[in-house]
């Protein structure tokens, strides 16, 4: 990857046209590896999920066999979404016309195709998709030749390993969220803390965010943060493996919270975080923790909104960076064009 050292913003016409999204979905979200929920939801042969990753449904499940598989979730025959939500079940029903696959993706059934010259079963199975584990965490790319997962993650189970072990975390709750802003504005409100003395007060108050303690770290696949509590030194993590999935560790016992953030259109973003915890934390320290993270989440999204309307006005081309307080923005930013701009 090339980092980008332009001090300038991508053109904010980029964050407010159709025709944009259309090929962020194709080039970027069709070809990437995202968090999808957790592991222990098709631990179990017969188990199955199902996602949206930016715009491409994908199905998960785990075959008769054991084998954990991914497929696009859209039916061979008319294009329908086939099902929804998560459980277990043998077979995979389209609620249309009732074509039945089996949970290795193969087609089993299509009523009256016995009727239909030269219809080969074989030839209409569910398009495969990519699919792999990280500790409790799934993730998919709807590209069935995604490079290994290990592979796009890179040091970043490690980094994390320093201040947390994740396959010591159980799952708490998940809690869903969005805002009216382009999902670019989203990820660039997370990659930096040059806002966070001034629009979270008492973020800041908890953890230092001097630009010389607040650490920032640019990798090919993946951008981090390092931040430490004020008053008891315990360290924090915040990632974004790209293109769109954010983790947070924030300082004190352990805690860890994942989720994508996904364009549902160019003027909406949709998230969920996963919340995983220790199970020795107290309750009231789990009381205080979401109150303080709902209020982190309610100033960024007056934020991000407010971003988003001045963006859509269409009365400026572009922004000015800071590189030395932006620059895993810049670096976003890079990543984003370099997919764009390829033919």
């Amino acid at each position: 990857m090339t980092v980008s050292t332009s001090p300038y913003t991508l053109p904010f016409s980029w964050y407010v046209d159709e025709d944009v999204l259309r090929r962020e979905r194709a080039r970027i979200f069709a070809r990437s590896w995202q968090y999808a929920g957790r592991a222990e939801q098709v631990a179990e042969p017969g188990s199955f999920l199902t996602v949206d990753v930016g715009g491409v449904p994908v199905l998960v499940a785990r075959d008769q066999d054991g084998e954990l598989r991914a497929f696009i979730n859209v039916c061979r025959h008319r294009g329908a979404v086939l099902t929804e939500g998560a459980g277990a079940r043998a077979t995979i029903q389209c609620h249309y016309h009732a074509w039945t696959y089996a949970l290795d993706g193969s087609l089993r059934t299509a009523p009256r195709s016995e009727r239909e010259p030269g219809f080969e079963k074989a030839d209409w199975s569910l398009r495969p998709a990519s699919v792999d584990t990280w500790g409790p965490f799934l993730f998919v790319s709807p590209d069935a030749d995604a490079a290994p997962l290990a592979e796009h993650l890179a040091d970043l189970p490690s980094l994390l390993a320093r201040d947390i072990d994740v396959d010591g975390l159980t799952f708490h709750s998940r809690v869903e969220f969005g805002a009216n802003a382009n999902w670019k504005v989203v990820v660039e409100n997370f990659l930096e803390c040059y806002h966070c003395a001034t629009a979270h007060p008492s973020f800041s108050a908890q953890v230092d965010v001097h630009p010389d303690r607040y650490l920032l770290e640019a990798h090919p696949t993946f951008a981090a943060q390092y931040c430490a509590s004020r008053s008891t030194g315990e360290r924090g993590q915040f990632h974004l493996v790209y293109p769109n999935t954010g983790i947070n560790v924030f300082p004190g016992p352990p805690n860890l919270s994942i989720g994508p953030i996904a364009p549902s259109g160019t003027s909406r973003t949709e998230r969920y975080l996963d919340y995983f915890f220790a199970p020795d934390v107290g309750e009231e320290w789990l009381r205080e923790f979401f109150e303080f993270d709902d209020q982190v989440g309610r100033e960024d999204t007056a934020l991000v909104e407010s971003v988003h309307r001045g963006m859509a006005s269409g009365v400026l081309e572009q922004g000015r960076l800071l590189l030395n307080a932006e620059p895993l923005l810049a670096a976003f930013q890079g990543w984003v064009a370099e997919r764009l701009d390829a033919a």
